[in-house]
């Protein structure tokens, strides 16, 4: 990985490493490369020794974005469960990075919440989720975060063909 990739970061989305800087934590000198997110002002600090460890991964292609489609269009899955348990088994599936699971925890909040209001836990979990899904989108469409928003609105207000 170098400046200039688009990459996305496990529970904090895309963005764009735009530089590599050296930092000294606790008496040792780290490389780091530092991810610019396109929402907010947000700059990511990552360790570029423990990349593979932290879910570090490439931005999906174009073509992947029709499997993402498919997520969002399906039926929604039912987690049963407690509160707790409901959340960490949210949470859990978001950290593994898999963009097909948090547009899969995105679709299932985003429509239990409009059938009855979610808990303000879940409703953190669906904001995370859906912004996570619109900053790799942003860069795998090449759309700005608004046309990827209503994007996915289109698309979970469309039943599966």
């Amino acid at each position: 990985m170098q400046i200039g990739d688009k990459v996305f970061y496990p529970m904090h989305g895309a963005g764009v490493i735009s530089a590599v800087e050296s930092c000294e934590v606790l008496g040792e000198n780290k490389e780091y490369f530092v991810l610019k997110m396109p929402l907010g002002s947000m700059k990511v600090m990552i360790p570029t020794d423990n990349v593979e460890n932290l879910g570090l991964r490439d931005i999906i292609s174009k073509e992947d974005v029709e499997d993402i489609q498919a997520v969002l269009r399906d039926k929604p899955e039912r987690v049963m469960g407690s509160w707790n348990k409901r959340f960490h088994a949210i949470l859990e599936r978001m950290k593994k990075g898999d963009i097909l699971d948090v547009a899969a925890v995105a679709r299932n909040l985003s429509l239990q919440d409009r059938r009855r209001k979610i808990s303000s836990g879940e409703r953190r979990l669906m904001d995370l989720a859906r912004q996570m899904l619109v900053s790799e989108l942003v860069y795998a469409c090449d759309k700005t975060p608004e046309e990827v928003e209503q994007w996915i609105e289109d698309q979970l207000n469309r039943k599966s063909a």
